[in-house]
């Protein structure tokens, strides 16, 4: 009897701390949310306000009673905004597609392909990634404007379309799939291009759906190199083209039209993010998983 009234101490004060434990990583998780949360909500908030009731309060309020959409049609009739979004859909479309052309087959060919020096390229490949972007921008500069692709989409473009953090991700997720399918095809005559479209690319498809993704919210982002390519404001993107807005659109002083316009640049990705949310995760869990 002592025993058992002990066991059920012990498992009442067992469940009091998986209880407490709970509460208080819930308790955290919803305060951080919460934080997270608080910028958009004000951003949304504030895109609603009228002009003159913005400027009215001295105290920022949470809240509005008149909200009004009238911000939401000087972003599309005051500024060439829907041409800004047009402008970064091209960018983000063909950047994308060139980029997933050359990072699939480069990570087909270290992960499956045999030659000379595979291993020390692909080092060297990785090597790349200690080297921060910025020390190559002015190279990249220069050869393009000497090319002449300043204010075109290709000089936007082409600077984009290779990542090897992605060739490392897809390496790495098709050297997971078993050598005997690579074999058997072989084997049935199968050319190295058609076992990479049939059986590897469906086999990893969370994969090459979260680079996607993640290199379409990349693309979407840019700043520091479409601003530095463009100053034609026809081939503005949305990130180069809200800093024109905000000194040459609607003005500094015009916040509410200025968040009007933040909001609509920014629903795409939201929505992107939670329609594939769960494909990201899955492709990054597996692509960091070997075996």
């Amino acid at each position: 009897m002592q025993n058992q009234a002990n066991y059920e101490k012990l498992e009442r004060a067992t469940r009091l701390r998986k209880r407490i434990t709970a509460t208080l990583t819930y308790t955290l998780l919803t305060f951080w949310g919460l934080v997270v949360l608080f910028p958009f909500y004000w951003m949304i908030l504030t895109s609603v306000k009228s002009y003159a009731a913005y400027n009215g309060e001295r105290v920022p309020l949470l809240y509005t009673l008149s909200p009004t959409l009238e911000n939401y049609i000087d972003a599309f009739t005051a500024v060439p905004l829907l041409d800004y979004i047009l402008n970064t859909v091209i960018f983000t479309v063909a950047t994308v597609a060139i980029m997933l052309v050359v990072t699939v087959l480069a990570a087909f060919a270290f992960a499956r392909l045999n030659f000379k020096g595979k291993n020390l390229v692909f080092t060297l490949f990785l090597a790349l990634m200690m080297i921060p972007s910025e020390l190559v921008i002015i190279t990249n500069y220069v050869t393009v404007t000497n090319l002449g692709w300043q204010n075109t989409f290709t000089g936007l473009v082409l600077p984009s379309v290779t990542s090897v953090f992605y060739i490392y991700l897809l390496k790495e997720n098709f050297s997971q799939v078993p050598d005997e399918l690579y074999y058997a095809a072989k084997v049935d005559g199968t050319s190295d291009l058609k076992y990479l479209l049939r059986v590897l690319l469906p086999m990893c498809r969370p994969t090459v759906i979260t680079v996607t993704i993640l290199k379409a919210i990349e693309c979407w982002n840019a700043y520091v190199w479409p601003r530095l390519i463009t100053d034609d404001e026809n081939y503005f993107l949305v990130s180069t083209g809200i800093q024109f807005i905000r000194e040459n659109g609607f003005g500094r002083e015009n916040i509410p039209a200025m968040m009007a316009a933040v909001v609509v640049i920014t629903v795409p990705l939201v929505a992107l993010f939670l329609i594939f949310r769960k494909k990201i995760m899955a492709g990054v869990a597996r692509g960091g998983t070997k075996g």
